[in-house]
């Protein structure tokens, strides 16, 4: 009963006494930063000796990050700019018709016109791909990619041209030999803007240029710019033997409907293929949103991964840390035993150097932090190389890590210094 008393009275008296207590440990942690300053300042040498390996371990940290965040950023750019609402369709023999020795499955323009009735089917594609010799006037370019598409691919894929045109449903119709040209492949036939009008020969069969397309850049190390887009009925042709594998590009009409939309190609393509329940399809639908993602687990993954990697060296500075912080200990014997003698308790001890091993570790991981960004600008100033950004959670990250290797570290000398005894430590020499 006493002592639901005292603690009722203590609770009563909290409001008044809370201001009181959180001031006193202010000016106590604000007392020990201080004097973990002038320490710092005083054995400035050792001090930045010792936090070497807290610098180059978080400096590591923010530049890994950032490169892995700038790759990434550059990678989900480019791949959104690809379109991020269609699905690819191609052939796929089953392994049990494989075994079989049947004969290839086929995916056919038939099969594409049914897909593109669709509901939430916008837009649809056949993609022919093959590769080709190219020659204008003297020049020649030898395996050149060559993509036969619908007029839709444009816009599927956003393969705009910026000089000329695109081809249309008529030159589709009509089987044209037009085609429109990537960057890449001016720079290879030697010629410039003024070949839009002109005739190319593509397998020695010609062709007129009618439109240049946007420049892509590359992806993966391929030359998205080096490529030659031709009419499909066109491709096929030229190359008759891909009439019965060919696979298309169905864009969704919103990304919200980008299930259904597979749903309702793969019922489809199981029915015109007379596929029973049970069966194996005879086609793949890869999903470009699909794709985006597991590329942004991939990217998370090996970020988390590498900054760990990384983090092992705040191991070796907080070793540094701890032996310091023991020789610390040692050198300040009798400036402990003065301070206990007038009246420190061990906690107070423990505390100040606690503090210093913080505050070091904190200050070399916020050199490390600013070192690092410097690093970063200067490596995105590189024409080659991906524009790198410093996330803020690395900063907190860092910073955290060596505030956090401080902590840890410290907790060995700063018992040491409190369980020394007074007489012992005014003794000592």
């Amino acid at each position: 009963m006493s002592f639901l008393l005292r603690l009722f009275g203590w609770l009563v008296r909290l409001p008044t006494r809370l201001p009181r207590l959180l001031w006193g440990s202010i000016s106590r942690t604000g007392q020990n930063i201080a004097t973990a300053l002038i320490q710092i300042r005083a054995n400035t040498g050792r001090s930045i000796l010792t936090t070497l390996g807290i610098v180059i371990a978080v400096m590591s940290i923010i530049v890994v990050v950032s490169f892995v965040e700038g790759f990434g950023n550059y990678m989900t750019t480019m791949l959104r700019g690809y379109g991020t609402q269609y699905m690819i369709v191609y052939p796929y023999t089953p392994p049990s018709l494989r075994r079989a020795g049947m004969r290839g499955v086929t995916l056919d323009v038939d099969d594409v016109r049914a897909v593109g009735a669709c509901k939430d089917v916008r837009r649809i594609s056949p993609f022919v791909f093959s590769s080709a010799e190219v020659k204008f006037g003297k020049e020649t370019a030898e395996d050149i990619a060559i993509r036969g598409v619908a007029e839709h691919y444009q816009t599927i894929r956003n393969f705009f041209v910026d000089e000329g045109r695109f081809f249309g449903p008529v030159d589709i119709d009509n089987g044209a030999y037009v085609c429109v040209l990537g960057r890449t492949l001016l720079k290879l036939l030697h010629c410039n803007e003024s070949v839009v009008g002109e005739y190319i020969r593509i397998d020695d069969m010609r062709f007129k240029v009618i439109g240049l397309l946007e420049p892509k850049g590359s992806f993966f190390g391929e030359d998205q710019d080096q490529t030659i887009i031709i009419p499909y009925t066109t491709a096929i042709k030229m190359y008759p033997n891909l009439r019965d594998s060919m696979p298309f590009l169905a864009e969704a009409e919103s990304e919200d409907v980008i299930a259904l939309a597979q749903s309702q190609i793969r019922r489809t393509l199981r029915q015109r293929h007379n596929l029973t329940q049970g069966m194996a399809n005879d086609f793949i639908i890869r999903r470009q949103d699909e794709q985006l993602r597991e590329f942004e687990n991939v990217r998370n993954l090996s970020q988390g991964i590498l900054a760990g990697i990384v983090s092992i060296s705040l191991l070796v500075g907080g070793i540094g840390i701890m032996n310091v912080c023991l020789v610390s200990v040692t050198e300040r014997t009798r400036e402990i035993g003065l301070r206990k003698s007038v009246g420190a308790r061990r906690r107070d001890i423990m505390m100040q150097f606690l503090t210093e091993s913080i505050v070091l570790c904190t200050l070399g991981g916020a050199v490390g932090v600013g070192l690092g960004f410097v690093i970063s600008q200067i490596a995105s100033l590189h024409p080659k190389m991906v524009e790198m950004t410093v996330p803020m959670w690395s900063v907190a990250l860092g910073l955290g890590f060596s505030a956090g290797t401080g902590l840890v570290f410290g907790l060995i000398p700063a018992f040491k210094a409190a369980i020394m005894h007074q007489i012992d430590a005014l003794r000592h020499e």
